[in-house]
C-alpha cells in the first residue's frame, strides 16, 4: 500500500497536462480587429513578419498535439515548388479542377475560359483569352504562379485555393485548351470519321475532307 501514492501521482501529472494543453488552445484572446494597449498602434491584429506562410491545416492541425499535420504541410510544399503537374492527370484530377475553376474563375474567365465571363460582361476589365497562342503554350507553372499570386487586376488566390488545387484548375484550363484548338489527326477514328463527312466542319478543325 505504501507504493500506491507513488503510482498514483504520474497518473495525475499525465491528466493534467491533457488539461493544460486543451487550456492552450481555450485561452483568453482578442476578438477579431479588438483594441489593445499592448501594442503603440492600439490595434489587437498584428502582420505576420514578412516571408512567412500559414501551415496549419485542419482542426487543431489534424490532432491535438499538431503531429499528423506535417503530412499535409509537406504535400503543400512539394505542390508549391513543383515546376510541372505532380499529379497524374486523370478524370478525378479534372473533376475536381472543373469544381474549383467553376467556384473561383467563371465569373472573369466564362465557362469555356475565353474571358466572356460575366463580371466581364458588366464592365469588369476582360481577362486573355487561354485559346491565345502565347497562353497554350505557356508552361504549366506560369498558369499556377498567376493563380498563386495574381495577375494585373486579378487577385491572388493563395489565400482560397489549396496547393493541389491549383494545380488541378491547371489541368482543367488545359483541357479547356485542347477542347477548342484539338488537332483532327489525334481524335478517336469515329469522331473523325464523322468530323471528314462535315467539309466546313472538318475545314475550321484543320483536317481535309
Amino acid at each position: 500500500m505504501r507504493f500506491l501514492p507513488g503510482l498514483l501521482l504520474p497518473l495525475v501529472l499525465l491528466a493534467a497536462c491533457e488539461r493544460a494543453k486543451q487550456d492552450m488552445y481555450d485561452q483568453p484572446r482578442y476578438k477579431t480587429f479588438a483594441a489593445s494597449t499592448l501594442f503603440p498602434d492600439g490595434a489587437s491584429a498584428r502582420m505576420p513578419p514578412a516571408g512567412t506562410q500559414p501551415r496549419a491545416r485542419g482542426a487543431f492541425s489534424d490532432s491535438t498535439g499538431g503531429r499528423k499535420g506535417g503530412t499535409a504541410v509537406q504535400e503543400d510544399i512539394a505542390a508549391e515548388t513543383a515546376q510541372t503537374n505532380p499529379y497524374p492527370v486523370d478524370l478525378r484530377l479534372l473533376k475536381r479542377g472543373r469544381e474549383r475553376y467553376m467556384i473561383y474563375c467563371l465569373p472573369c474567365h466564362s465557362p469555356v475560359g475565353d474571358g466572356d465571363g460575366l463580371v466581364v460582361r458588366r464592365g469588369f476589365p476582360a481577362p486573355p483569352t487561354y485559346h491565345q497562342p502565347r497562353l497554350r503554350e505557356a508552361p504549366d507553372r506560369h498558369i499556377y504562379e498567376v493563380i498563386t499570386n495574381g495577375y494585373g487586376v486579378m487577385v491572388p488566390y493563395a489565400d482560397r485555393i489549396e496547393p493541389a488545387d491549383r494545380w488541378a484548375i491547371v489541368a482543367f484550363i488545359r483541357a479547356l485548351q485542347l477542347s477548342q484548338n484539338a488537332p483532327a489527326d489525334g481524335l478517336p477514328p469515329d469522331i473523325r470519321a464523322k468530323l471528314d463527312a462535315q467539309p466546313e466542319t472538318a475545314a475550321a478543325a484543320g483536317a481535309t475532307p
